[in-house]
């Protein structure tokens, strides 16, 4: 397998506004799976943080209340370099506890309590705000271009560079550990490590399956299959699909925003539900009893199978929708300001960077 596979975004152009992620510039809120019951033996603390991770937050409030860091429950991992506000559970006996917690760095808005314990994916999504700076009159007409694309037809849904760590490299280790050349350092980091193993795979198979429908708009199914060493015939009849992500037979498709999986049998009838953001497609998380692709999909998915036996395997959207994009510009101070709402596990810097229309080389 290659080490440099280009990610490649649908639009492409250059935009070069200024984007720091900061908690002035950027800020995570939470969107909860359900409704807090007001009763039982768990506390659900509504958090606001700042230049933390999720990680050094829970840290703190282990060390400070005296819990172990086990008890605490959360359902997702927030940015370091924003302004992030997310749900927490903890036993209730330790309530008495947060009257003399006080850290400027954590805000606790609000407290329930509930029956059960807070798990990792218990939260529908996330609403994310930015504040681009520097953006002039052309660059102002290029985010709102994008982003009336991003409307019209959604967005690839890459993991995002923060994933592979600061050097953008934590999946080769991942990879020397899931073939069995490494000894893991402890089984979270091996999971942390291996999961960016997988994502890193995830990637480069989309990266595939964008650049056909990059490829479509100016060669022939033909000249593409050529151009991307595909099976003759894998592309027979997909440029007549007016969406941009193509579907291929035996693709794996979900209902979107959550629900079962199937594969594709009938592409019309799954192209039309797909255009209504009612099913979207799947790629790869190889592991262990993951779902393979079939048919016409099946050798595009091989190409970066991975026997990864020490990790489930699974699938994830490669394609998403992201609902109440607001945006505002400030034309005195040459400001954007935008927000939008993304489904859980989706990246706000995937839609950063197909703004700012880069292409991300992988290490």
């Amino acid at each position: 397998m290659q080490k440099s596979i280009r990610w490649l975004m649908p639009l492409s152009h250059s935009n070069d506004f200024h984007f720091k992620a900061s908690a002035r510039d950027f800020s995570v809120h939470e969107v909860p799976l359900y409704d807090f019951s007001g009763e039982g033996e768990h506390l659900v603390l509504h958090i606001r943080k700042k230049e933390l991770s999720t990680w050094e937050m829970l840290d703190i409030l282990s060390s400070s209340l005296g819990i172990a860091k086990r008890e605490i429950g959360y359902a997702g991992l927030k940015d370091k370099y924003a302004l992030t506000t997310q749900y927490i559970s903890l036993p209730a006996k330790y309530e008495k506890a947060l009257a003399t917690f006080d850290d400027k760095r954590i805000k606790i808005l609000e407290s329930y309590r509930h029956h059960s314990k807070i798990r990792v994916g218990h939260l529908k999504g996330n609403r994310f705000r930015l504040r681009f700076k520097k953006v002039l009159g052309i660059q102002r007409e290029k985010i709102d271009s994008v982003l009336d694309w991003i409307e019209r037809n959604g967005s690839p849904n890459y993991f995002g560079m923060q994933r592979f760590g600061r050097s953008s490299d934590n999946w080769l280790e991942g990879k020397d550990i899931a073939e069995g050349r490494k000894r893991p350092r402890n089984a979270k980091m091996s999971e942390f490590l291996v999961s960016a193993y997988q994502s890193y795979l995830f990637n480069s198979w989309l990266s595939l399956r964008i650049e056909i429908g990059r490829l479509l708009e100016d060669f022939s199914e033909r000249e593409c299959e050529k151009i991307l060493q595909l099976p003759t015939g894998t592309l027979t009849g997909v440029s007549g699909q007016k969406q941009f992500f193509k579907l291929l037979e035996g693709d794996i498709m979900m209902h979107y925003p959550y629900g079962r999986i199937f594969h594709v049998e009938d592409i019309d009838e799954e192209r039309r539900r797909f255009l209504l953001a009612d099913i979207s497609p799947t790629g790869p998380i190889f592991g262990k009893k993951m779902k393979r692709a079939s048919l016409r999909a099946a050798p595009l998915e091989e190409r970066f199978s991975q026997e990864i036996k020490i990790a489930r395997g699974s699938r994830r959207y490669a394609w998403i929708f992201p609902q109440d994009i607001e945006r505002r510009y400030i034309e005195e101070r040459a400001h954007y300001e935008l927000s939008f709402y993304l489904p859980k596990g989706s990246y706000a810097t995937t839609i950063v960077d197909m703004l700012k229309g880069d292409t991300r080389l992988s290490p």
